[in-house]
């Protein structure tokens, strides 16, 4: 026990932590309007490549500098925050209600149900993941709505497998049997009793595929493959400052730092809510 309370303590840094910055994000991608200092549309070649505040030839406003068109970064990468979330929660809760539902059915009822979710799995998961949502992308058309489908059809695969495996070892348990001969009928058994001891999972799956989804709406976007309008988007910020690296470094690298910390901080703050809440390590 207090082996179990001194884990949950160590942890409790990095919950915080990660929380802290996927909150300060989600607040200002949601309150973009009122938080951008700047339209993160507005061009204006006169402010082409402004440096970041503390270097010399910074203008007032213009925290992180702008781009080659004049346009300030942080602005853009603030309103780029609200596309990234948008894809994130979207895409990881559709994949995570498709996979989990089956990966519950395989590992508890077992059988032809089994064999049959697990040779789709196992042919479904033969695909590159990446080059799949590309192509996925290119037949649906760009938009937001086939960036979030994409994501969801190649991905149920991952919360199928790890659920499966986790439903087949709970059925094991003793409280499983003590369930069937209190007269529990088979789904009743399943999700009454198996469903909450793969939550923590559950719980993590989520958070990691959250930050999978980020990281593959950039690569679309970076691709010019996401959505169709000129609302800004990480990955097109990033492919944007590639281009003009050697006079303005800005323009990629506080992109780069954005999407790195909050694809981190999604795996973190799974991990310390694993750590914090699963009934194995209380």
């Amino acid at each position: 026990m207090d082996e179990g309370r001194a884990q949950r303590r160590a942890v409790s840094p990095r919950l915080w932590l990660a929380g802290g910055w996927l909150l300060l994000a989600l607040l200002a991608a949601i309150f973009a309007p009122l938080v951008a200092p700047q339209d993160p549309l507005a061009q204006d070649l006169m402010l082409e490549r402004l440096p970041p505040f503390w270097m010399a030839g910074a203008e007032p406003g213009y925290w992180l500098g702008t781009d080659s068109l004049g346009r300030d970064l942080l602005s853009r990468l603030i309103f780029g925050g609200r596309i990234a979330f948008i894809v994130a929660f979207a895409a990881a809760i559709a994949a995570c209600l498709v996979g989990s539902m089956l990966g519950l059915i395989a590992g508890y009822f077992g059988g032809w149900a089994d064999r049959i979710i697990s040779r789709i799995v196992d042919v479904w998961m033969a695909f590159p993941p990446v080059l799949f949502a590309i192509l996925l992308v290119a037949v649906l058309g760009t938009g937001l709505s086939s960036v979030i489908l994409a994501i969801a059809i190649i991905d149920w695969t991952r919360f199928c497998r790890v659920i499966r495996a986790e439903t087949m070892g709970q059925s094991r348990m003793d409280y499983v049997e003590n369930a069937r001969i209190a007269g529990y009928g088979r789904i009743g058994i399943m999700l009454r009793e198996v469903l909450p001891n793969v939550v923590p999972s559950i719980v993590v799956l989520l958070s990691l595929e959250m930050g999978i989804a980020v990281i593959v709406e950039a690569i679309l976007s970076f691709v010019n493959l996401s959505i169709s309008t000129d609302d800004p988007t990480w990955g097109g910020i990033i492919a944007e400052g590639r281009l003009s690296i050697h006079q303005a470094w800005w323009v990629l690298v506080f992109p780069l730092i954005t999407l790195i910390l909050t694809v981190l901080s999604f795996s973190q703050f799974g991990e310390a809510l694993k750590m914090r809440f699963d009934p194995v390590l209380r």
